[in-house]
């Protein structure tokens, strides 16, 4: 059963918040969708969002609604982690970099957030499944974007899955997490201790260890706070140098990691995908 929890006309289609019962969390998850008024099934573009978000968060603030009904494209923002989970707050620490807010895109392995966060699968697996009772998705036509831990989330999921995603970008995405501390924390909880199992979950080492796709695009602001500690856009540079893989890496001066950023730049990353999923 899929809960309607809001719903308002936008830019001639419609915004809405939904709750439904996970089979793969085994808990209550929440996602926004914005339908364009087009007619017909429509491409579909995933928006994940990063550490202490919600589903609501890229949805009200990074006024992406109105060149999405430009292109008609739907747009997901999915939650960024389960929510009174089995665990309960014995399961967070109480920071804002791991447990509820910090799903970081992945299947956890241990204990005791396996049996909940397996955010890699419900996205996957159930989301499309749910998206398909609520929209005329056309699911042969889908492409993902993120921010920061989201991007992180958006650029991984695209390159283990490239027949899926048509196309990925990013706004200030954490490139190489297993070397930064946001990626160390989250990992060594949701993963363990062996390294060697991180790097599925790490852009860098995903694509030096053979992973392809065509093109990615990143902006990523230049005044960011986190930009030298945990975000290393330039290793994600490097390994797309190495590997052939076309990086649209656009630093903009004087732009933080907030959504005025994403804001700003939001129309371009939109046309990015509509040009690939037409």
């Amino acid at each position: 059963m899929i809960e309607t929890l809001a719903s308002s006309g936008c830019h001639g289609g419609r915004q809405s918040f939904h709750a439904h019962q996970s089979r793969i969390t085994g808990t209550p998850m929440r996602f926004g969708l914005f339908v364009p008024a087009h007619s017909g099934p429509r491409p579909v573009l995933w928006c994940l969002a990063g550490l202490t978000c919600t589903e609501e968060t890229f949805a009200i603030k990074a006024g992406a609604q109105r060149f999405a009904a430009d292109h008609g494209l739907i747009l997901v923002t999915p939650d960024t982690s389960p929510r009174n989970h089995a665990g309960g707050d014995a399961a967070d620490d109480g920071s804002y970099d791991l447990g509820q807010g910090a799903g970081f895109w992945l299947d956890a392995t241990q204990a005791p957030w396996a049996p909940n966060y397996r955010m890699a699968s419900w996205l996957l697996d159930e989301m499309p499944e749910v998206l398909l009772q609520l929209a005329p998705a056309d699911l042969a036509r889908q492409s993902i974007m993120g921010h920061s831990m989201g991007g992180h989330g958006a650029l991984t999921l695209a390159l283990k899955h490239p027949k899926r995603f048509r196309s990925v970008s990013a706004f200030a995405p954490i490139c190489a997490p297993s070397e930064v501390p946001w990626g160390e924390k989250a990992f060594g909880a949701y993963l363990g201790d062996d390294r060697a199992a991180w790097a599925a979950h790490d852009a860098c080492a995903l694509i030096a260890g053979g992973k392809r796709i065509d093109e990615i695009l990143v902006d990523q602001g230049m005044a960011d706070q986190f930009l030298e500690a945990q975000l290393r856009p330039e290793r994600l540079e490097a390994a797309c140098a190495r590997a052939g893989i076309t990086l649209r890496l656009r630093r903009r001066a004087g732009y933080d990691h907030g959504y005025w950023f994403i804001q700003t730049f939001i129309e371009d990353h939109i046309a990015f995908h509509a040009e690939r999923l037409a």
